[in-house]
């Protein structure tokens, strides 16, 4: 089997971030989100992946590189636009050749892997097999009605959902669904669907199957996935402190520390993970933050938050909380007079003031 990932598209609902960085890079844990992708379809022993890349294609090369960290091989498909989930399998048609494959979105994350689902995919060798899960908000999903395990019908982000399974971001196919890729149509937001394209294979007699899972899994589309997806994945960190931490400071639970960073002064309670090159003095840092390298926290306090790198947190009289904070972005408190907020935010920024 081959692997294809997708890491196109242009993050709208992760504004102003996306505008300078691509959203499958933002970091869970300190690793970006597309790494777990990787590693899944590693892990379930498929070593020849297509990634397709768009606007952001640089900063995805430059991060990922030819896959040999991973021990696979990478191959970058070019998509100039993104056009749909569907487009994205048409134009990878001559990487693929006819060989059964597992599609993954670059920003979901599957706690538990993948490696059962593909296992069952060569073994019953269905033409195509969705994995589903039950949500709470299936309008904002391309949502599946079944029987039994058999797939009849599929709708689109749908105003009233027939049923709570909305389609994971992993999908398994063999050589019929480009047969379904060429020969649907846009649909009214100008894009291929994947899910009119296995409608197609459904109503052409092709065999589809389902898995609904039942382990953790998040599209880590908008702020509040980035922070649960941060929050479950930080509950699996180990103990490890190879920062410099004085005899002042505190350290509670599970915090993983690197190297270079100073601690100073200051109280960390897990889970928490700090990365390297750090400096964090007078600060309190709470549990499911994660920060990157290079970040400053001097007298503030944060938690349940993701700070990447570069960062400077300085002599903020409230609590940062709830939080996702660019590449090298300043929050401080000025103690000039006259007393006042003062700002410089992106496109789509959000700022909650005390």
């Amino acid at each position: 089997m081959k692997g294809l990932i997708l890491s196109g598209g242009k993050g709208t609902r992760l504004r102003p971030i996306t505008y300078t960085g691509a959203k499958q890079l933002i970091p869970i844990a300190n690793k970006p989100v597309l790494f777990y992708g990787i590693e899944a379809i590693r892990d379930a022993g498929i070593t020849d992946v297509g990634i397709i890349v768009g606007d952001t294609r640089e900063e995805i090369m430059q991060a990922v590189g030819d896959g040999s960290r991973w021990g696979i091989h990478i191959t970058y498909i070019h998509q100039p636009e993104p056009l749909g989930l569907a487009h994205a399998v048409k134009i990878a048609q001559d990487f693929l050749g006819n060989e059964p494959f597992v599609m993954y979105l670059g920003d979901n994350l599957v706690k538990e892997g993948i490696t059962p689902f593909v296992r069952e995919f060569e073994q019953m060798r269905p033409n195509a097999q969705i994995l589903l899960a039950h949500v709470p908000n299936p309008q904002e999903f391309g949502v599946a009605v079944l029987e039994g395990d058999r797939v009849v019908r599929l709708i689109e982000k749908p105003k009233q959902p027939p049923s709570d399974l909305a389609l994971v971001g992993v999908y398994m196919f063999d050589e019929h669904i480009f047969e379904a890729v060429n020969a649907i149509r846009p649909s009214a937001r100008g894009e291929l669907e994947i899910t009119d394209a296995i409608q197609y294979l459904i109503d052409h007699g092709y065999q589809v199957r389902s898995h609904i899972i039942s382990g953790w899994w998040k599209d880590t589309g908008n702020l509040d996935a980035i922070l649960e997806a941060n929050r479950i994945l930080l509950e699996d960190i180990e103990r490890d402190i190879r920062a410099e931490v004085d005899a002042t400071s505190r350290l509670h639970g599970r915090v993983s520390i690197g190297e270079g960073t100073r601690v100073v002064h200051s109280v960390i309670r897990g889970p928490v993970i700090i990365g390297a090159n750090c400096l964090i003095e007078n600060a309190y840092i709470g549990p499911f933050t994660s920060i990157a390298d290079g970040v400053h926290i001097v007298a503030s306090e944060i938690e349940h938050s993701v700070i990447l790198e570069g960062c400077r947190i300085l002599n903020v009289g409230s609590r940062v909380e709830d939080s996702l904070l660019g590449r090298n972005v300043t929050v401080c408190r000025d103690e000039g007079k006259p007393r006042a907020v003062r700002l410089m935010l992106g496109d789509n920024s959000q700022v909650n003031l005390l």
